[in-house]
């Protein structure tokens, strides 16, 4: 499998893996790890900043598949298989339209450096 066919794996999966994180079926490990794998993918900060030269998408081409690789490990199989399912037909229809579920990270973000700036001024 080349690179290209990874990134477009890769695009239904992540959806896929929050599609799991609702599935009763979905154990509690699986749950967690899949909620992490979701906040990871759409934080607009990485561990690393990707100004940093190699270094910078180096955590976003290891970290965010290991985590959906284990992520994946966890979720039972034909759990999942429905999962991407789903995922395929929102991406088929188009991008998916609820975009509000990357309020709550920008949210947290915003307060952490909110909670910065405060320290450093007093």
């Amino acid at each position: 499998m080349n690179l290209k066919e990874r990134a477009k794996k890769l695009k239904t999966d992540i959806p896929a893996v929050f599609i799991a994180m609702k599935k009763k079926e979905t154990p509690v490990i699986a749950k967690i790890i899949a909620g992490l794998t979701v906040i990871y993918a759409l934080s607009p900060i990485d561990l690393i900043p990707d100004f940093i030269p190699v270094l910078g998408y180096l955590d976003d081409i290891i970290i965010l598949p290991a985590l959906i690789t284990l992520a994946l490990r966890l979720i039972p199989p034909d759990v999942f298989v429905v999962c991407r399912k789903e995922a395929e037909e929102i991406w088929t229809a188009g991008k998916p339209k609820k975009w509000y579920y990357a309020l709550p990270i920008i949210a947290v973000w915003m307060l952490i450096a909110f909670l910065i700036v405060k320290a450093i001024w007093l």
